[in-house]
């Protein structure tokens, strides 16, 4: 088809509203994005070069989602940063959402925490739903700021009531675990079912682990392993995570180990630390897979250097007892203090014995 400036613009403004603004960070931005594009009859490279030469903000922002996804040219964190920068100063909220969200993760910039929380105020103040919501997870887990659940519960509640479906997964998870507000497991399935129904895979997810665990309902392990495959489908990589469980241990499905594997494999390729984890498992133990020792621990110590606590005890026992790597109770006691500190009581009693070891090698 010939398209002119008005084509493009409306195909722009299309991708804009329906998929950007809708699917953000649940996985499928890329493929529908690509899908449309074909429909239309449109080379992603078009609709690239056309959007490097706009000036409206909305389509410098979606400049950086087509630098951050790699449309039409290939992926650029700096890109990407650099135009969700320059669309923030032309006043778009998109962008600063999105800038804020690159000063946390330190995606084609250094991370600064300070940054981002000033930006997310900003957002805040203009009543723009993701800002506070990203404002409500700083509070609630200190980035940036000190930790303030009640804070953190009140911004969310304000997000939910502006229409946003991710702060009502998060409502849900105050309300699951008292975060700032009374515990009521009724509250938390109503929420996380609420942010289900306007297709959060968040929302989805943990709706599933309310079936799956029985909070605020009966427990229906085949209902929960449907939401995981369904939040999975648009792209969740803990639900990818959360599927494998369902199929190692034959939760809501028959068994299967191979299957398990693959689902392990898809979370740890979206760096889900879990993932990664129980993927350093099956080659650990041969779950789906051969048994590969090295694997194994180039594995738990991915999923370590990430803050895993259940990854950093299975490094330090492979270091304690030299299991595909060389015995070295340094790194062993490392490891275990690591975990020890996330609360885990097993690395805890490691760590007591391999003092006690110790003392009694020194006094022989």
């Amino acid at each position: 088809m010939g398209t002119n400036e008005n084509n493009f613009s409306t195909i722009a403004d299309k991708i804009i509203r329906e998929i950007i603004c809708e699917c953000y960070e649940d996985g499928q931005e890329s493929q529908k994005i690509l899908n449309y594009l074909n429909r239309e009859n449109i080379m992603p490279q078009e609709i690239y070069d056309w959007l490097l030469n706009q000036h409206d903000s909305k389509y410098i922002n979606l400049l950086g989602s087509f630098y951050r996804l790699g449309i039409g040219t290939n992926k650029n964190k700096k890109k990407a940063f650099e135009a969700f920068q320059r669309a923030a100063n032309l006043g778009s909220n998109s962008a600063k959402s999105a800038l804020g969200v690159c000063y946390q993760l330190g995606f084609g910039t250094n991370k600064d925490y300070n940054k981002a929380i000033e930006l997310f105020k900003k957002l805040a103040d203009e009543e723009y739903s993701e800002g506070i919501n990203s404002l409500g997870v700083c509070y609630l887990n200190g980035t940036g700021t000190s930790i303030d659940k009640k804070k953190a519960f009140e911004l969310f509640q304000k997000a939910s009531n502006l229409g946003n479906y991710g702060s009502k997964c998060w409502l849900g998870l105050c309300y699951q675990f008292g975060y700032g507000v009374k515990r009521d497991h009724n509250k938390a399935f109503e929420l996380c079912k609420e942010s289900a129904e306007g297709e959060c895979p968040d929302g989805i997810k943990r709706l599933g682990r309310c079936y799956l665990n029985g909070i605020g309902t009966s427990i229906d392990n085949k209902k929960a392993f449907d939401l995981f495959q369904r939040a999975a489908n648009l792209g969740n990589y803990e639900s990818k995570y959360l599927l494998g469980l369902c199929y190692q241990y034959g939760h809501g499905v028959e068994m299967d180990h191979n299957k398990a594997f693959e689902f392990y494999k898809e979370s740890a390729e979206g760096e889900w630390s879990d993932g990664i984890d129980h993927l350093g498992s099956c080659y650990l133990i041969g779950i789906g897979t051969s048994i590969d020792k090295k694997k194994a621990f180039d594995l738990f110590q991915r999923a370590a250097n990430l803050g895993n606590s259940e990854a950093q005890y299975n490094l330090a026992c492979m270091y304690e007892i030299g299991d595909g790597v060389m015995k070295d109770t340094k790194q062993a006691s490392y490891w275990y203090n690591k975990s020890a500190e996330q609360g885990n009581e097993y690395a805890r009693n490691k760590l007591e014995s391999l003092y006690l070891n110790s003392t009694r090698c020194s006094q022989s």
